[in-house]
């Protein structure tokens, strides 16, 4: 029993010391098998067998998660910043922040976020491209400029990385493999979750601005000399865009058209079934072709293409490491006799599997400071059991893969995230001017969504 107890201290230590570090800027892929190994040290003593649980639990688990996540990471790296070396990026954002109009701002930048995320550009690129949009327009309406950061978070954090079907964020790609469903899962559920964090995140933040500007605080100019981009030095608004209509268009034809009608009797002999893979499939060929496209249609604005597919393969390989390491990590938690307790105390809180799957994955979210991270920990030890539960229920699985995306996007933004830090830094804005307003909208809003798809999914809302 002392082993049992000394063993959850050992699990809720690395976890507490995972969220420290990486917060003081410890690299995960450093940090998550130190820590994974120290709490199978304390949890088993000297019958931890270290090396074997590193190289047979911990690397397993990683190279399981590469090998079923790197082509999404990568086509979405490469695919991001073809769209922002060509300019496309700005040009969608300039068209947007045109159509709505300086008094408009706040809605143009959201909308503008919305458009590009939506359509699997890096949440990284698009805050580099609408940043100098939203200043111009915020400067011409007087919004004080700490309302950026949150504008560009509700527009790139919430409701088209999480809630609308066929994003092709990873957040919506990792519940593919183990609730066999595709990106277009829960529609409805997750078109009302969308309408609902988008339309309260405007709400909050045109509340807010009026109140600051009641105060007298209005737009403060920068040091920094932001680029001027003119309309005529970008790529035309709709060839900018095709490319996002063609991921969300192909995904949703191939993943709900074609590969039913296929026969997949042959990957039985992989190991597998049509179900488990024709979501990520679908997802790959998507991105394939948007690049294709996004290179004949710019094939003159760049450089030196092959520079931009090596940039954007490089750019790719952090991001899934550091998640694969995270993943890792939790494998060799989830081995461990002592996270029977965990587990049980997890699903322990409630009968129904909505509420116990959210209540994991937005814990394990916040505490790596990672939504994909959080979620794979979560449904890689969890997972069967869920779908047990929601069978027993009567609940689709489509439910269970929209709410796990769902509470991905609540404690996943604390003031940890590598996003938050990127993009306070990218607007030149620090914690203490910002953060709050953050706070609110791709947190607070978030878990209060969830509460509603909860609530919507058990009431049989797909």
């Amino acid at each position: 029993m002392k082993s049992l107890m000394l063993g959850v201290i050992g699990v809720i230590l690395t976890l507490v010391l995972l969220m420290y570090l990486a917060y003081k800027g410890a690299s995960i892929i450093l940090l998550a098998p130190i820590l994974a190994l120290l709490a199978a040290l304390l949890s088993a003593g000297l019958d931890a067998h270290l090396m074997a649980t590193y190289t047979e639990v911990f690397m397993k688990a990683f190279a399981n998660y590469a090998k079923s996540y790197f082509p999404i990471f990568l086509l979405g790296a490469i695919f991001g910043k073809l769209m922002d070396e060509s300019g496309a990026a700005k040009a969608i954002a300039h068209g947007v922040a045109e159509k709505f109009g300086k008094e408009r701002a706040l809605l143009a930048v959201v909308i503008s976020c919305g458009v590009l995320t939506y359509g699997g550009v890096s949440l990284f690129v698009v805050a580099f491209a609408v940043y100098p949009i939203a200043a111009s327009l915020f400067e011409q309406s007087n919004i004080p400029k700490k309302f950026i950061p949150p504008a560009i978070a509700l527009g790139s954090f919430t409701f088209t990385m999480t809630a609308l079907p066929g994003t092709p964020q990873i957040q919506n790609a990792i519940p593919m493999q183990y609730f066999g469903t595709d990106a277009y899962a829960a529609p409805m559920l997750g078109i009302v979750s969308g309408i609902i964090m988008v339309s309260a995140g405007i709400i909050y933040l045109n509340r807010e601005i009026k109140k600051s500007q009641g105060k007298g605080e209005g737009f403060e100019k920068a040091d920094e000399e932001l680029a001027v981009t003119t309309e005529e030095s970008l790529p035309p608004f709709w060839s900018s865009i095709t490319p996002i209509i063609v991921v969300l268009v192909l995904n949703y034809i191939l993943g709900r058209v074609v590969y039913p009608k296929i026969d997949g009797s042959y990957l039985e002999k992989f190991g597998t079934d049509l179900q488990t893979v024709s979501g990520t499939w679908s997802l790959i060929i998507s991105l394939v072709v948007a690049i294709l496209l996004t290179i004949l249609l710019n094939r003159k604005r760049f450089d030196s293409i092959l520079k931009n597919l090596n940039k954007g393969t490089l750019e790719s390989l952090p991001t899934i490491i550091n998640t694969a390491s995270v993943v890792g990590y939790g494998n060799v938690i989830g081995s461990l006799a002592a996270f029977e307790i965990v587990k049980n105390a997890i699903l322990g809180v409630s009968s129904n599997p909505l509420i116990s799957e959210a209540i994991s994955v937005n814990v394990l979210a916040g505490i790596t400071g990672s939504a994909s991270g959080g979620m794979s920990i979560s449904l890689e030890a969890l997972s069967e059991q869920y779908l047990t539960m929601a069978s027993q229920a009567g609940i689709s699985p489509e439910v269970l893969h929209r709410i796990a995306s769902l509470a991905s996007g609540g404690l996943d933004t604390l003031p940890h995230n590598g996003a938050v830090v990127t993009l306070l830094s990218v607007c030149g804005m620090t914690h203490k001017e910002s953060y709050r307003y953050i706070f609110v909208v791709s947190v607070l809003i978030p878990m209060l969504t969830s509460i509603i798809a909860i609530v919507l999914g058990n009431f049989g809302v797909v």
